[in-house]
């Protein structure tokens, strides 16, 4: 079983079986009832994307065709936006394990606690908990410098000056320019935020492996463009659904070059 906390929601998830629609799983969640569970996991796992008419789209590239080939049904998730912002913002210079680490810490300092099956773990805090404990004990829990931008992105919530709901009904570049008004958050962290949370699926972030991805398979030979240039390129070549076919370079990317050691 794999266990953690969705949006409030205590889960354990395993996968059950292999049915002609796709895989089968089976959860076990609290305190909600379970259809109220299974129906925010639904949306949690984006169910209602048509796979299908995204994977037509972005297969137009023969590079993206190749990758949605070899690994069919990449799902992108839909988090809950304030502790997305938070993942994110903890995400500079750091390796996923040590994000995981960081948001654990957060969660069991200032988190409410939640148990299922003998297991307990803790919700996500909330801007009021984090902007209430502030950057010293942020900086406590390991955070470094990422701390003070997290606590005044708490304060930026919670006074109303950053409205995470009202940018899901923005349009794609003015919810990413509120995003990035927060200190902390650049055009990178900010795509991120707007893919996973935000329902902007047109967003392409552009890291290290994007980068690599993009110099060797679309810019060979020639000297890599800046990532404002890599970026606008990316939109314009893949279009409404460029965070898709983000994904899908950036899993192939990551398993070719661990393939080849």
């Amino acid at each position: 079983w794999y266990s953690g906390v969705v949006r409030g929601e205590f889960i354990q998830i395993r996968q059950k079986g292999q049915t002609p629609a796709g895989q089968t799983v089976e959860f076990r969640s609290g305190p909600s009832p379970e259809a109220e569970a299974a129906a925010m996991l639904r949306d949690y796992f984006r169910l209602d994307d048509n796979l299908e008419a995204i994977y037509l789209d972005i297969s137009r590239d023969a590079r993206v065709a190749e990758m949605v080939n070899k690994y069919p049904g990449l799902r992108i998730l839909r988090t809950e936006p304030w502790e997305c912002l938070v993942a994110f913002i903890c995400s500079a210079n750091n390796n996923i394990a040590r994000i995981h680490q960081l948001m654990e810490r957060m969660s069991d300092e200032f988190g409410d606690p939640l148990s299922l099956n003998g297991q307990t773990r803790h919700t996500f805090p909330s801007p009021a908990d984090l902007a209430e404990a502030g950057e010293g004990e942020l900086r406590r829990l390991g955070l470094g410098f990422r701390a003070p931008y997290v606590a005044q992105a708490s304060m930026a919530v919670l006074e109303g000056r950053l409205d995470l709901p009202a940018l899901v009904r923005l349009p794609y570049p003015e919810a990413k320019a509120a995003l990035m008004e927060i200190k902390g958050i650049g055009s990178k962290i900010a795509d991120c935020i707007a893919i996973f949370s935000l329902d902007k699926l047109e967003a392409f972030p552009i890291d290290v492996w994007i980068r690599r991805a993009l110099a060797e398979w679309y810019f060979p030979g020639q000297k890599t463009p800046p990532d404002r240039v890599l970026l606008e390129w990316a939109q314009d070549h893949f279009g409404r659904y460029g965070g898709y076919a983000q994904q899908y370079l950036f899993h192939g990317q990551r398993l070719r070059k661990k393939a080849d050691g």
